[in-house]
């Protein structure tokens, strides 16, 4: 397996997605500035259920906020990967329309049917056809210039589509964030950039979960507040490492998959578990992990295991999510690929286009 250095992180990362995850704490602090100005409706404050309609990287934000917020928020949240959004959406509901390009089609079509049935809507993008529409119809939006993100990937623009999805909740008395929360969540994402970042060669978790995946199909396991970052790390996987990845979930893996480890016989060869256990999980979903790994172990199978650093939930989260943005980009130099461009994902919609 070759060494991964920044002679060779120049080579092949044309468009400089490493310097993105770097810039993850400085997308935070733009949206806290930018969103002060920005204001919501009173009428926000009282809707019965929140839809987010997006794509890819765009959503993977609100799926980070309602597996860490569950147990906090106060209506029920879904999260439409699609172009048509669920029967029960009424005037009374609010449709986040996020697009990082503002040009996904199916993320339009979502918000052509919110404007239809006249629920309230709030868009984030950072230009493109829902910029326009947002100033068109007046409608209440965050649109930003992604100043930190300098490969311009959907997927590394998280502190963007986190940050604000917190702050639209928060002001509309969804959850509740105290300042110093926020403070302390930028502090979790430099400290963990500094400690994953190539230069820290000491117990570089990252490295070691990257060299862990190499010419492997990583399952990645989590569970709870923790099941968002895990989506947002395969789809990280699958788009900027090259690599077929996919995510499951504790307890629910132990009611079937555990039977699945028998065949292929070459399941022993290809397979990676990666799991991220949490003190903040549930306890019996923490005794779940070690006799979860132990059956795997009887099959000859290997895993890693992480456990989280951080105190809180939202803290562990971001923490997650630094540390699959790094090992995801050093599989990417692993696999001898640059990792920002989607030749296929564009083919694709040139072929719908």
């Amino acid at each position: 397996m070759k060494s991964i250095n920044l002679k060779t992180i120049k080579k092949l990362d044309k468009k400089n997605l490493y310097y993105s995850i770097q810039e993850l704490s400085l997308q935070c602090f733009q949206v806290i500035d930018e969103m002060k100005k920005i204001k919501i409706p009173m009428n926000y404050k009282k809707i019965d259920n929140i839809i987010v309609g997006g794509m890819g990287g765009s959503t993977l934000g609100a799926h980070i906020i309602k597996s860490v917020f569950s147990e906090k928020l106060k209506v029920p949240m879904e999260i439409v990967n699609n172009y048509k959004l669920p029967a029960y959406l009424k005037r009374n509901s609010l449709s986040v329309i996020s697009s990082y390009s503002g040009n996904t089609e199916e993320t339009i079509s979502c918000f052509n049917e919110a404007r239809k049935r006249k629920v309230k809507i709030f868009i984030i993008t950072s230009g493109g056809k829902l910029a326009a529409l947002a100033k068109r119809y007046k409608i209440s939006s965050y649109i930003f210039k992604p100043k930190y993100n300098s490969c311009n990937a959907p997927r590394m623009a998280l502190g963007y589509s986190i940050f604000a999805q917190l702050l639209l909740l928060h002001k509309i008395g969804l959850i509740k964030i105290t300042k110093n929360e926020f403070k302390k969540s930028i502090e979790t994402i430099e400290f963990f950039n500094k400690k994953f970042a190539l230069q820290n060669k000491v117990d570089n978790q990252a490295l070691k979960i990257a060299r862990a995946m190499f010419e492997k199909i990583p399952l990645i396991i989590g569970s709870e507040f923790l099941v968002g970052n895990c989506r947002a790390f395969r789809n990280q996987i699958n788009e900027g490492s090259k690599n077929f990845s996919t995510f499951m979930e504790i307890p629910e893996i132990d009611h079937h998959l555990l039977e699945g480890l028998k065949n292929p016989k070459t399941n022993s060869k290809n397979l990676m578990f990666l799991f991220f256990n949490s003190n903040l999980y549930y306890k019996r979903n923490q005794l779940r992990y070690k006799i979860t790994q132990k059956i795997i172990k009887q099959h000859k199978i290997n895993f890693l295991e992480y456990k989280m650093e951080s105190k809180t939930k939202l803290s562990q989260s971001l923490e997650f999510l630094v540390l699959g943005s790094y090992a995801s980009f050093y599989l990417a130099m692993l696999n001898n690929l640059d990792p920002s461009p989607n030749p296929y994902v564009d083919y694709l919609k040139k072929q719908m286009g």
